[in-house]
């Protein structure tokens, strides 16, 4: 799409311009030849074909769009997030994974979670099954043993840090995978479905209602 603008832009200029040679005889016939391939085109297309597609999101939910990605590096807040998106979603589709470092982001611009990333994801690590994450209070070793999927995730991490990821979950701050049914579940506002998660946005309540 983006080469026919261009030529149809170009076609439009040259065909306008009277400084053009008229006896540029190869110039001529160029612009004939351009001319007779866009008379075909209908009013609406060609129309369409002179206006700049809007421009899109570059994140693409596939692993070949993951793999074509530079090697992902950061801070401990990219770690933080890299580990949390491994142990919690590395089965995961892409977008999945996505939906996951998501609703962490959201927990850290809520008011009712810590303010950073790595906060967010220790919050009540040090009491065994009374964190926020699991992985985290396991009393499990947190070892990398899939350097593909490490490598992967750490990918996601980035894109998301950097805020290249459109919203999938509306606001969601909480999800958990369809085996389990927890009992938050009932009175939270679910807002997404993103493969084996299901996410959930808090409901707050408030004096007047």
């Amino acid at each position: 799409m983006r080469s026919i603008f261009k030529t149809a832009v170009a076609v439009a200029v040259l065909a306008a311009t009277p400084a053009f040679a008229a006896d540029d005889e190869a110039g001529n016939a160029l612009i004939k030849a351009e001319k007779d391939g866009l008379r075909g085109l209908s009013a609406t297309r060609l129309q369409n074909l002179l206006v700049e597609p809007e421009a899109v999101g570059d994140v693409k939910f596939a692993r070949s769009w993951i793999d074509s990605q530079p090697k992902a590096t950061g801070g401990p807040h990219w770690k933080c997030l890299s580990e949390a998106l491994y142990f919690e979603a590395r089965g995961e589709t892409v977008k999945g994974q996505f939906a996951v470092a998501e609703v962490i982001m959201n927990r850290v611009d809520s008011a009712r979670f810590p303010s950073s990333v790595c906060g967010v994801i220790n919050q009540g690590t040090g009491r065994k099954y009374q964190c926020q994450f699991t992985y985290t209070c396991d009393g499990n070793p947190e070892h990398i043993a899939e350097p593909r999927a490490w490598e992967r995730v750490g990918k996601v991490a980035r894109a998301v840090l950097d805020g290249r990821a459109p919203d999938l979950t509306n606001g969601a701050t909480h999800y958990h995978t369809t085996a389990v049914r927890p009992s938050w579940a009932r009175v939270y506002t679910k807002t997404a479905a993103i493969g084996v998660h299901l996410f959930y946005r808090h409901t707050f309540r408030t004096a007047s209602n």
